[in-house]
Order: structure tokens, then C-alpha cells, then sequence
């Protein structure tokens, strides 16, 4: 998704019943797991890999956006 696409969402809040971060913290938080997620995959570091998998996936479902898949680890 685009920057201009999350700007209208930017001030909204995430409905999560531990945190409320800002949509765009989300966000965030969602690129630096990806980033994560294909340096542990550079390295070939499984462990890491599903830890940023399971990040990835859990930050897609509390912005309520299609949630990935990663076959490759079993994680579906």
C-alpha cells in the first residue's frame, strides 16, 4: 500500500485491546518486519524468519488487510 492510501487513516487508531497505536505506527511497524523478514531470509536464519512472520501477520490483521502467507516455513 502506498503512503497516499494510509494518509487519510494517519490520525485513526488501530482496534487492539493491548495497544492503540496510530495506523501509521502500524504501518511502521509493518515495513521494519518485513525488512526483518528478508534479512533473516538472506541469512537463512528459520528461527528469526518465523518471528518476523508471525509479526508480519498479526500487524496485517489489526490493520485489516489481506494477511500473507509463508509457505515456506509452514505458516499459512
Amino acid at each position: 500500500m502506498t503512503a497516499i492510501m494510509s494518509l487519510n487513516q494517519e490520525t485513526s487508531t488501530t482496534s487492539n485491546s493491548e495497544n492503540n497505536f496510530s495506523t501509521g505506527q502500524s504501518w511502521g511497524a509493518l515495513r521494519k518486519a518485513w525488512k526483518g523478514y528478508r534479512i533473516a531470509k538472506v541469512h537463512n536464519d528459520n528461527v528469526r524468519m518465523t518471528e518476523y512472520a508471525n509479526k508480519i501477520r498479526k500487524i496485517q490483521g489489526e490493520l485489516g488487510i489481506n494477511v500473507a502467507s509463508f509457505p515456506n516455513l509452514g505458516i499459512a
